[in-house]
């Protein structure tokens, strides 16, 4: 679609998803053993015919520019793209971006490049499947200046989100942003039957959670962003101060979508794939996620136990046991261990053994080791005989010597680190 540009937003340090990001940025945060975060709403966009993308980031973005880089490449005949946009020092303007309208803002000059009507802002760390085509006649059909997914949620959900009141037709007459209080949240209740919720489903989910996608028209956009500096982000400004001003319209989205931003959030959605029937479809093949080719041979099993798991291309399980977790590629496991409710993030090579004649910890888990509920990023060196049981219930720690964090109650081993043959936790 020429009249629609995409701009994903990166996000800021990712502090929420630490140690994952310790790192890279976090559009660059391996998901499902062989995709990136950013994969989610690149795919989504080439699935919708929207071929021009800027991703926006500030941090640690070297990973994620070399995933896009060999990932996705257009041919001659197309006009397509996917383009990373840096925070970067200009005359005039030295600061870092200072929200999600900032960094829009300061990227204006290159967005602009791309000549459009509409301007299509996504997140880079949700978890969802949409065709913007339709979100697009939704707005244009409305006559609105700007549209905003939207997603029924219910009163347990809707304290931590930006919820919407609407009219009868759709558009949103008020938004508040995590209201805190009861009266608050009443205030903002609505009846979601008129988005096709049934009478027992909108007694469920009264409310309707911003999604963070939004759609404006470009001139309008370019305008609100020039007259109002002050206007750093999208949920907490732009969009309370055009909804008096200018028409906004709500689109209802309820189908999948999770907001992966936190570590737990992150580790239930990956290990919602491994059920029997997962939540997200990774497997449509209508509309599938592109991610990097990696020329890798398939998953090895030796004589192992494998239950409700996905074992990535390039893996190697040798009589061990696997249970309702995601092996990422190039996985070694080596025999006696066991894995249970664990995401595995592989490697980023395979280590040739005599690379090990040091004595060395090799890349992958050791024999007889036991890990359950943890996090393991990619290159990590667990030993033999490691057990990773979180034995003492902590809901948050960090090891001073950077080998494991918790983080929700989920153990992470962050990227590269190295866990000594006989490690308990």
């Amino acid at each position: 679609m020429e009249e629609l540009v995409a701009v994903i937003l990166g996000g800021g340090a990712g502090e929420r998803l630490f140690p994952l990001t310790r790192e890279r940025s976090k559009p660059a945060v391996p998901l499902a053993g062989k995709y990136r975060l950013i994969d989610i709403p690149v795919s989504n966009c080439i699935n919708s015919a929207v071929w021009r993308m800027y991703v926006l980031t500030m941090f640690q973005s070297a990973s994620l520019n070399s995933h896009l880089a060999n990932s996705y490449r257009f041919d001659a005949f197309s006009r397509g793209f996917v383009q990373v946009l840096a925070a970067e020092q200009r005359r005039g303007h030295f600061g870092w971006f200072q929200g999600t309208a900032d960094a829009v803002r300061q990227s204006w000059h290159h967005i602009s490049d791309s000549p459009s009507t509409h301007v299509l802002i996504l997140s880079g760390d949700h978890l969802y499947r949409m065709d913007y085509r339709e979100f697009l006649r939704a707005h244009v059909a409305a006559g609105a200046e700007a549209t905003i997914a939207v997603k029924p949620v219910t009163r347990g959900e809707a304290p931590e989100l930006g919820l919407l009141k609407v009219d009868a037709s759709g558009r949103v007459v008020s938004f508040v942003e995590k209201p805190s209080t009861d009266e608050a949240l009443d205030a903002m209740a609505v009846d979601t039957r008129a988005f096709g919720l049934s009478e027992e489903e909108a007694a469920a989910r009264p409310f309707l959670a911003s999604m963070g996608i939004y759609i404006f028209s470009t001139p309008i956009l370019e305008e609100r962003l020039a007259a109002h500096p002050d206007h750093t982000d999208f949920g907490k400004h732009v969009i309370p101060a055009m909804i008096a001003e200018h028409h906004v319209q709500a689109y209802c989205f309820d189908n999948y979508w999770a907001d992966i931003g936190t570590v737990r959030s992150f580790f239930e959605a990956n290990l919602d794939l491994t059920r029997p029937l997962p939540r997200f479809n990774i497997f449509d093949p209508v509309r599938p996620i592109y991610t990097n080719t990696r020329f890798l041979p398939g998953a090895k099993i030796n004589s192992a136990s494998v239950e409700n798991a996905i074992l990535c291309e390039g893996s190697i399980v040798d009589r061990a046991t696997v249970r309702d977790s995601i092996l990422g590629v190039r996985t070694r496991v080596q025999p006696g261990a066991t894995i249970q409710d664990c995401y595995v993030m592989g490697a980023d090579f395979f280590e040739p053994a005599e690379a090990l004649r040091d004595g060395r910890t090799p890349v992958g888990i050791g024999e007889g080791s036991y890990l359950r509920g943890a996090i393991v990023d990619k290159n990590a060196r667990i030993g033999r005989g490691v057990q990773l049981v979180n034995r003492d219930g902590l809901t948050r720690w960090d090891d001073p010597e950077g080998r494991i964090y918790v983080r929700e109650g989920i153990m992470v081993i962050p990227k590269n680190a190295v866990l000594p043959d006989g490690f308990v936790f």
